[in-house]
């Protein structure tokens, strides 16, 4: 008959266990499991591991589309990380609550977390952690309307990871690169990096990164008037968010899909897509997803001279950018109703 496990070992090897289904991204098991050890971390008890418990709740929200309750969980294992004096703890909730704030739109908290955070990773000489950050940081950039500030940051990250040796890292940076040259225009550029990306994600099986990839690669084909080329891609993109359960990725490649529709002049498929992708925001509270959607909702209702169902779009796609305090969509969203006019 086997001993039963002691506190701390059955603590570790939960955790591990975890972290298989984080990596899967069945992110429903993984917050099943992470509660399970943060009860255990309180029986034990033992601060710390309830600090990286909180840590994994809060990952675990993130990845199912909770990002106010991942704030919390990440707000808790910061003053856990605090109170124990533990440097790297508090950089890894401090990104964590970067990547959430960045993820609802709140840019400036974003940055101000991740300045936070790579201060204390450069001193602690973590180069991982600076440049998961940096990357963090770069995309923000791009988003804020500043893609060249973002190439310097993602050349210098390149450099990093090439030092360090990380293969499948190199095509995250890839993806950065090939995103930040789509904001700027030069579509054959971010297509060259984006396609650069793909052999590496495909050689480390990260059907995740293979399926952001394949997104960026359907958006330059619709940025260069292949609207048909960008729905086939779009199409088998769908099918591998769906497989991984990502409902999140689910949304944002249907309201890709129905944008793409809209440009080939078949406004019933994109109104029947846009829907869909709203009704998925809405399910996830992805407020900055959501108003998006709804701007090209707008726009394609101003298209069709129905400018009551238009302006209703556009305000409530205004209402969502004040929320979260998303200037350019505020910016862009008033542009359109001043034009609608």
């Amino acid at each position: 008959m086997s001993q039963p496990l002691n506190p701390v070992t059955e603590w570790e090897q939960r955790r591990d266990e975890a972290t298989g289904y984080y990596k899967q991204g069945r992110f429903q098991e993984y917050l099943a499991l992470a509660t399970e050890i943060l009860m255990l971390a309180r029986i034990i008890p033992d601060r710390a591991r309830e600090g990286h418990a909180l840590n994994d709740i809060g990952l675990a929200h993130l990845g199912c589309s909770q990002p106010q309750r991942a704030l919390e969980c990440f707000h808790q294992a910061l003053a856990v990380a605090q109170e124990f004096g533990n440097p790297r703890a508090e950089a890894t909730a401090l990104s964590n609550i970067g990547s959430t704030y960045s993820r609802i739109g709140k840019f400036a908290q974003a940055l101000e977390s991740f300045d936070k955070a790579l201060q204390i990773f450069r001193k602690l000489e973590d180069a991982q952690g600076e440049i998961s950050t940096l990357n963090d940081v770069a995309l923000i950039y791009t988003r804020l309307g500043e893609p060249k500030r973002a190439l310097l940051l993602q050349n210098q990250i390149l450099t990093m990871r090439r030092l360090l040796g990380d293969f499948s890292g190199e095509a995250t940076t890839f993806n950065g690169i090939g995103f930040a040259y789509s904001a700027l225009g030069q579509y054959e550029q971010a297509l060259e990096y984006f396609q650069a990306a793909l052999p590496i994600q495909r050689a480390v099986k990260s059907l995740v990164g293979e399926a952001t990839t394949l997104n960026n690669i359907a958006s330059v084909y619709s940025d260069l008037g292949q609207p048909k080329q960008a729905l086939l891609i779009y199409y088998q993109v769908l099918l591998t968010r769906r497989a991984l359960k990502d409902r999140a990725g689910e949304a944002t490649t249907l309201n890709n899909l129905g944008f793409t529709y809209n440009n080939l002049a078949n406004h019933w498929q994109a109104l029947k897509l846009y829907k869909q992708a709203v009704a998925i925001y809405q399910e996830l509270g992805d407020r900055l997803g959501e108003s998006s959607t709804l701007l090209n909702m707008g726009s394609l209702y101003a298209t069709r001279r129905r400018k009551k169902l238009a302006l209703s779009c556009y305000r409530n796609a205004q209402e969502l950018a004040a929320e979260i305090e998303y200037q350019p969509l505020v910016q862009k969203v008033q542009q359109f109703i001043d034009a609608l006019s």
